[in-house]
């Protein structure tokens, strides 16, 4: 039987996966209580649309919950308000609550990632949801606009967190005194793990930003890194490792395996030349371009391969005077 294309699981490639914003990151990282609005204004369903106006003017919110004997019972919101209006005229809003209220109550958990409210909000018309805990007690309300506000507030705490790091990270090679001054990050890199292929090279990319490389040094160790993390991931037997030396004159990146090795390293480089397996070119990997990439990012490039015995692979990106690490960087960071 066919699967359904929905439940399929799906590598995402790095084209893709660029796609995704910050934005949609924190969908999936904020809890609903992190958002919501905890002061409820709760009304009954034996109160007059009128109280409800009144409510609604005086704490300035645009809809509420109707409980009855302390349970959820439905919610009434300003657009119910406006039908009263229309059905009674200004000044007759003497119908109760249960009237008008929406009494098919859709809750999300207090605990759940923003991303299901979002989800409801797009498939229902409700402008608010009432929010429960695991005992499903009432505990908040949340809107849109809320949702606004949260990933607002998130993004500029991760904007100032970034600077705080990029600033300590910027005064690396300034504070320490020696003759010749590296920082070395190592990754681990197993087979077949598409799920975190491209981890090493965002991470890298992020530490040259923070210690002040310029943009286009840091795009450009990072898809070097990427196209060699990727062969790793497609071509080995038991993985690898990334070796990158930062230095304040030059990047150099190495990765090391312990086989299958290379045929012929000379064929290897050609473009469009692969000799990735057809379930791993289905997943979008294994064009041929990998090796070519990488070479027209860097300075020096030296691959070494024995069949049977494995692969290195060393490049090194030169650094001229205006692209060494410096704090200036930064203001160009976002470019």
């Amino acid at each position: 039987m066919e699967q359904d294309p929905i439940r399929q699981e799906r590598v995402i490639t790095d084209a893709a996966a660029g796609l995704i914003t910050r934005v949609e990151e924190l969908a999936y990282e904020l809890k609903i209580e992190e958002v919501m609005t905890r002061d409820i204004k709760v009304v009954t369903p034996a109160m007059t649309m009128q109280e409800v106006l009144n409510l609604f003017r005086e704490g300035r919110i645009s809809g509420a919950p109707v409980i009855l004997e302390e349970k959820l019972v439905g919610i009434i919101s300003l657009e119910d308000l406006i039908r009263a209006l229309q059905d009674y005229g200004r000044g007759e809003l003497h119908a109760p609550v249960a009237h008008y209220m929406t009494s098919k109550v859709i809750t999300v958990n207090a605990l759940d990632p923003i991303v299901e409210a979002l989800k409801l909000f797009a498939q229902t018309r409700f402008g608010r949801l009432a929010v429960t805990d695991n005992g499903n007690k009432l505990v908040g309300i949340i809107t849109k606009g809320d949702i606004t506000r949260g990933l607002l507030n998130a993004i500029q705490r991760d904007y100032q967190a970034e600077e705080l790091k990029r600033y300590r990270a910027s005064h690396l090679f300034e504070d320490i005194i020696s003759d010749r001054t590296s920082l070395i990050l190592r990754y681990q890199i197993k087979p077949r793990d598409f799920t975190h292929g491209g981890t090493a090279s965002s991470h890298i990319k992020r530490a040259l930003l923070r210690l002040g490389a310029t943009p286009q040094i840091a795009r450009r160790c990072g898809i070097a890194v990427y196209e060699a993390e990727m062969n790793l991931i497609i071509h080995t037997d038991h993985g690898g490792e990334v070796r990158v030396e930062i230095e304040p004159h030059q990047i150099v990146m190495e990765t090391v395996d312990d086989g299958p090795g290379i045929e012929d390293v000379e064929l290897a480089l050609k473009p469009g030349y692969s000799t990735a397996t057809p379930d791993i070119r289905e997943m979008g990997f294994g064009a041929g371009m990998g090796l070519k990439n990488i070479q027209r990012c860097v300075n020096e490039f030296l691959l070494e391969s024995l069949p049977g015995q494995g692969t290195r692979l060393q490049v090194k990106i030169h650094l001229q005077p205006e692209e060494t690490f410096s704090d200036n960087n930064h203001a160009r960071a976002a470019d």
